[in-house]
């Protein structure tokens, strides 16, 4: 549920717009002085600030300035002022829109609703995006190096994670011992691989229902591994 402070010290406007807001599932709170809705911004963790121009304490550009200083939260500036040059100067202070009294509270929710749209588009294409690989009941995160079970996190080592990564991301084809030693490790196998043996053994224990009779990491007889999707 996306969070909105209403900064507005006509309180029947603001109960208004709450009560439109709240009925479009939005939770509302309401400061009716300008430099406790401030600190209550600044503070707060909210979605969208509806800000009134004429405010008690700290006038509204003034709270726009100070908010976009800190934070990229959408702002709605609302005023009875009709002269353009507000209206530039709430933008210019980092206003995402201006609206002027009196206006419908159904386009204000409409507002409401499309800033937060475009917010969520543009965070979204800011953040990237984790490598995930989701095979049945196994997801593993290649970003964040986690792995799940059945929705259920589990602890690999380095190695382990290593190595069940690489197969994962390399299913239906079967490595060697010595292969898979190379590539993880990243040495010759020098003769010894039994490590790999015995990271493979351990993540079976973590990934597989029966290690009997595994349904992701299946022994090759006389070749080597190989992950089955």
């Amino acid at each position: 549920m996306s969070k909105i402070l209403i900064i507005e010290d006509e309180e029947a406007i603001a109960e208004l717009e709450k009560d439109y807001l709240e009925l479009s599932g939005f939770e509302v709170v309401i400061e009716n002085d300008g430099l406790q809705g401030l600190n209550e911004a600044l503070k707060g963790d909210y979605d969208l600030y509806i800000l009134d121009l004429m405010l008690p304490g700290m006038d509204g550009f003034e709270i726009c300035r100070r908010i976009r200083d800190e934070k990229n939260t959408p702002i709605i500036m609302v005023s009875a002022k009709k002269d353009d040059i507000d209206k530039i100067r709430g933008l210019g202070f980092g206003a995402d829109d201006y609206m002027t009294k009196p206006f419908s509270p159904s386009e204000l929710v409409a507002r409401v609703k499309a800033h937060l749209a475009q917010y969520d588009r543009l965070m979204s294409s800011r953040v990237p995006k984790n490598h995930v690989i989701k095979i049945r009941g196994l997801k593993i995160d290649t970003t964040a190096r986690r792995v799940w079970v059945n929705d259920v996190e589990t602890q690999f080592t380095t190695k382990e994670f290593d190595l069940l990564t690489f197969l994962a991301e390399n299913p239906n084809h079967v490595f060697s011992k010595e292969e898979l030693f190379r590539k993880i490790w990243n040495m010759e196998s020098i003769g010894d691989i039994a490590t790999v043996t015995v990271h493979i053994k351990k993540i079976r224990e973590k990934i597989e229902f029966d290690t009997a009779k595994p349904q992701y990491i299946e022994t090759i007889w006389g070749v080597g591994y190989r992950f089955k999707i």
